[in-house]
C-alpha cells in the first residue's frame, strides 16, 4: 500500500530538501518504488539537489491544473530506474496550488509507488499545510537549536489537527529526525543534546545526521549524499531512518563528531515507534 511522508520542519535552512532527497534514494535502494514531490512552488531546489534541473519540463502545478500530464511531468532518475521527481514551479506563486489540486496529483501518484515523500517549504502558511495535507507518515527535521526546535513542535501541533488523517481522527505517524548534529559542541553545550530535543518534542526518534561537510558537497554536485558519499557517516545514518520507515526495529546511536572520528557514539536505548 503507497504512503504519502511529508519531510517538514517550521524553520527554513534545517535541512528538508536534503533529507528529502537522501531517505527518497534510500527507500529506493530498499528496493521501493519513490516518487519525491517538491512543494516549494516559487522556490525549487530539489531538482537542484538531485541534479535534474534541465531535465524539468513540466511541473508540480501543470499537472494539478490538467495542463500536462503526470507521466509527461515525472522525472526518472538516471541512477535509480525506482526513483522519481515531479519538481515545482519557479514562475508561479503558492496560491497557483489548490487542495483539489494536491488531492488530485497525490491520487495519481499513489497508484504508481510505494512512497511518496513531500518535501514541505519552510514556515506554517498555505505551502506548508498542503504538503502535510494527505500524509500518512511525517518526519520532523529539526536542528538541535532552540528556535528550530520550537518550530519544528507548532508542526507537529499542525500535523495533529491540519491533514486528512487528522480530521478522521486517524493517528498521523509522525518521527523525529534530528539534523546537523555534533556530538562534541552538545557536551559543550554548545547546541542542544538529543534528551533536550526528545523531552521537548515527545515524538520518536528516527535518525541523528551529524553535521557533516559530505552532505553540502553531494548537494553541490546534484547527488544526494546517499548517492554521492554512502561509505559516510551522515550517508549511514539516513539509510538506517529509512530502514525504521520501512518497518526495522533498529537502535538509534548518537553519531561522534567528524572531528573525532574514532569515537563510537553511546546508544540512546531507544526504538522507532
Amino acid at each position: 500500500m503507497a504512503k504519502v511522508l511529508v519531510v517538514t520542519s517550521g524553520k527554513g535552512g534545517v535541512g528538508k530538501t536534503t533529507s528529502t532527497a537522501a531517505l527518497g534514494v534510500a527507500l529506493a535502494k530498499s528496493g521501493k518504488k519513490v516518487a519525491l514531490v517538491d512543494f516549494d512552488v516559487g522556490l525549487r531546489n530539489l531538482d537542484l539537489v538531485m541534479g535534474a534541473e534541465r531535465r524539468v519540463v513540466y511541473d508540480f502545478i501543470n499537472v494539478a491544473q490538467g495542463d500536462a500530464k503526470l507521466a509527461q511531468a515525472l522525472i526518472r532518475d538516471k541512477r535509480l530506474d525506482t526513483l522519481s521527481l515531479l519538481a515545482a514551479s519557479q514562475t508561479r506563486d503558492k496560491d497557483a496550488l489548490t487542495d483539489e489540486g494536491v488531492a488530485k496529483v497525490v491520487g495519481e501518484l499513489r497508484e504508481k509507488f510505494d512512497w511518496i515523500i513531500c518535501d514541505s517549504p519552510a514556515g506554517i502558511e498555505r505551502g506548508a499545510t498542503l504538503a502535510m495535507r494527505h500524509a500518512d507518515v511525517a518526519v520532523v527535521v529539526t536542528n538541535p537549536e532552540v528556535s528550530s526546535v520550537r518550530d519544528s513542535d507548532r508542526i507537529i501541533g499542525l500535523l495533529d489537527s491540519k491533514t486528512v488523517a487528522a480530521e478522521r481522527g486517524d493517528r498521523l505517524e509522525k518521527h523525529l529526525l534530528i539534523t546537523r548534529y555534533d556530538q562534541a559542541r552538545a557536551e559543550r553545550g554548545e547546541m542542544l543534546k538529543v534528551d533536550d530535543v526528545l523531552e521537548i518534542l515527545s515524538i520518536p526518534l528516527i535518525g541523528i545526521i551529524p553535521e557533516s561537510e559530505e552532505v553540502l558537497r553531494a548537494s553541490n554536485v546534484g547527488a544526494p549524499v546517499t548517492l554521492a558519499a554512502q561509505p559516510s557517516a551522515p550517508a549511514r545514518a539516513y539509510f538506517e531512518a529509512a530502514r525504521r520507515l520501512n518497518g526495522e526495529k533498529l537502535t538509534v546511536v548518537t553519531p561522534p563528531s567528524e572531528k573525532k572520528g574514532g569515537l563510537f557514539g553511546r546508544i540512546f536505548g531507544r526504538r522507532a515507534a
